[in-house]
């Protein structure tokens, strides 16, 4: 008897696939090495041809651009970008010798090179040795040549500012001065809004707004189906005055006054609520509906407080005690983004009374905080070790995973901290044990604090816990 499904792969194929897979993504890298390296000596012409007619910089240049663009079918943007990355390559000959071996990709190089930036103007300002860049190379290659870009990109950040010192200060405060909002007109309607703000502020609006929105969806999704009368036809339903039954904002919570609110916070002496229904507005439009809200129906004043008064999202910040205390002017860091002007992070303190204390070793990892009770003290020190999931690559911050046994508790695991770290949602669900064993993962805590998962295929994959403390 035959069928006609496919026949499952065995675990030998797949494990073919896989290595052929990984092959082909290092071919692909050596070919874009080749090409980076191609408009590096592309660079070459270029320079060579300012220097005999050096009125016609511009000219030359916006040519090289165009032809590039047109050629490669990208936009203008991009080839600059490309152009760009493959000048900072040719002095970083590590990383370079790195991407053309196929050990980096061209989105490790990419992060390297731009976090480079604040080493190479300390370097021209003659603040830090010209050595200094090659340390930087050897810093970042360890984690790019064993992890993914976007921790790369958090690992080299934090290199660069503890190699850069006060250089980086300096570029965070002329940064500063350059916040602004900007409209771009889109098809259909839509216009693109851009806000350059201080990282602080931007990952707290991100992560207020989507606490906010899943508040909406949990709202949503557990009310009852509306009810009426006997007789009573639903077209008869009056919704408040200012909302139309096809009004993006129909959905949100309303107030027997017609006044809305999305605030998870809200006060409990409010109004009972009722939702509009028909709401199927994906978490992304509930957020973009959420930040017209939040931005068109307040204003600052005395009693609602600025910026930094208003910000309740959950963000993690490592500061030095002197530095904190006002004895030096070090970098803090902002926790799976990177370094942090410690003026914002002293401004911060004074708003928060949830600061933890954090005691290392001489490797820079933790080892305990400064108090202590049998649950929340495990959480402490897992949240601080973690920082964010601790899948290889996978960067979702430990306020969005779940805290799990690596050997399940249910077959004898040990509620202990080498047993326990922060999963995404994702990620923890790989291992569950009702998965069959065929597509199964498994987890487990070395002494050093690295998670060893073991796929399917019985391949081992690191994850290393992120260090605390930078020494350069």
């Amino acid at each position: 008897m035959t069928s006609d499904a496919a026949t499952p792969l065995d675990r030998v194929e797949r494990g073919r696939l896989l290595d052929a897979w990984v092959e082909v993504r290092q071919r692909i890298a050596e070919l874009e090495a080749q090409a980076t390296a191609l408009l590096g000596e592309r660079i070459g012409e270029h320079d060579a041809e300012v220097a005999e007619h050096p009125y016609h910089r511009d000219a030359i240049y916006r040519s090289m651009i165009a032809e590039y663009s047109a050629a490669g079918h990208l936009s203008r943007g991009a080839v600059e970008f490309a152009f760009s990355d493959a000048l900072a390559l040719q002095s970083m000959p590590a990383v370079e010798g790195a991407f053309t071996a196929g050990r980096v990709t061209a989105a490790h190089v990419r992060e390297m090179v731009r976090a480079a930036s604040v080493v190479r103007e300390a370097v021209r300002n003659g603040r830090a040795d010209a050595a200094v860049l090659g340390l930087y190379e050897t810093a970042v290659l360890v984690v790019a040549e064993a992890d993914s870009p976007a921790r790369t990109r958090a690992h080299a950040r934090q290199v660069a500012a503890a190699l850069a010192g006060e250089t980086l200060l300096e570029r965070h405060r002329r940064a500063a001065s350059e916040r602004s909002v900007t409209v771009r007109s889109l098809d259909d309607g839509l216009a693109l809004l851009t806000a350059v703000l201080p990282e602080t502020l931007a990952v707290a609006i991100q992560d207020r707004i989507t606490r906010m929105a899943r508040e909406v969806i949990r709202a949503r999704d557990d009310a009852p189906a509306p009810t009426f009368l006997d007789g009573e036809d639903p077209e008869d339903v009056i919704l408040p005055e200012h909302i139309a039954p096809d009004d993006p904002l129909a959905g949100v919570i309303f107030g027997e006054d017609s006044t809305f609110t999305t605030d998870p916070l809200a006060s409990p002496a409010a109004p009972e609520s009722i939702i509009v229904p028909d709401d199927e507005r994906t978490i992304d439009q509930v957020r973009a509906d959420l930040f017209s809200d939040l931005l068109l129906a307040a204003s600052p004043s005395p009693a609602l407080g600025n910026d930094l008064d208003g910000v309740e999202a959950r963000i993690q910040v490592t500061i030095a005690a002197t530095t904190l205390a006002g004895l030096d002017d070090h970098p803090a860091e902002l926790d799976g983004h990177g370094p942090l002007d410690p003026d914002i992070v002293r401004a911060l303190a004074g708003r928060n009374n949830g600061w933890s204390r954090l005691f290392l070793d001489a490797s820079g990892m933790v080892t305990e905080t400064d108090t202590y009770t049998p649950t929340e003290g495990m959480r402490r020190y897992l949240r601080a070790r973690d920082q964010h999931c601790r899948f290889p690559g996978c960067r979702m911050p430990v306020h969005r995973c779940e805290i799990d046994h690596n050997h399940d508790h249910a077959q004898g695991g040990r509620t202990a901290i080498n047993n326990l770290a922060h999963f995404c949602r994702s990620h923890h669900q790989l291992k569950h044990p009702d998965i069959d064993s065929d597509h199964r993962w498994t987890a487990r805590s070395r002494p050093d604090g690295t998670i060893e998962w073991t796929s399917p295929l019985g391949r081992i994959h690191a994850d290393r816990a992120p260090r605390r403390v930078m020494f350069v």
